[in-house]
C-alpha cells in the first residue's frame, strides 16, 4: 500500500484594486517576501495564462501571521513566471483575509 503523506501547499491570493479577488490559494513554487515563482514546465497552462499584474495585492500566510505585498514587476521567461513584489508587510491580526 502507498504511503500517504501529507504536503502542504504554498499558496497565494491576488486581488486587483477595482476588480476584485483573481486568485484564491494559487500553488507557488517558491514564495518570499521578495515575490514568488511559478514553475510551467510540464504543465497545461504556461506564464501567460496567468492574471498577474503590477498593483495587483497579493496576501498569504506564513506561520500564524498574514503577509501582503504589491506587484511591482511581472516576468514570463520561457517556461516561468516571476512575480516580484514592493511593500511586503505583515497585516493586522485581527483583520479578514480569507
Amino acid at each position: 500500500m502507498a504511503e500517504s503523506r501529507d504536503v502542504a501547499l504554498v499558496t497565494v491570493d491576488i486581488e486587483r484594486r477595482g476588480y476584485g479577488r483573481r486568485y484564491t490559494a494559487l500553488p507557488v513554487d517558491e514564495r518570499g517576501t521578495e515575490g514568488f515563482v511559478i514553475e510551467c514546465r510540464g504543465a497545461r497552462l504556461g506564464p501567460e495564462r496567468y492574471d498577474v499584474r503590477v498593483g495587483d495585492l497579493v496576501r498569504w500566510r506564513a506561520g500564524a501571521e498574514y503577509l501582503q505585498g504589491v506587484v511591482r514587476r511581472v516576468v514570463r521567461d520561457g517556461t516561468r513566471l516571476q512575480v516580484l513584489l514592493a511593500d511586503t508587510a505583515p497585516l493586522p491580526s485581527d483583520g479578514f483575509y480569507v
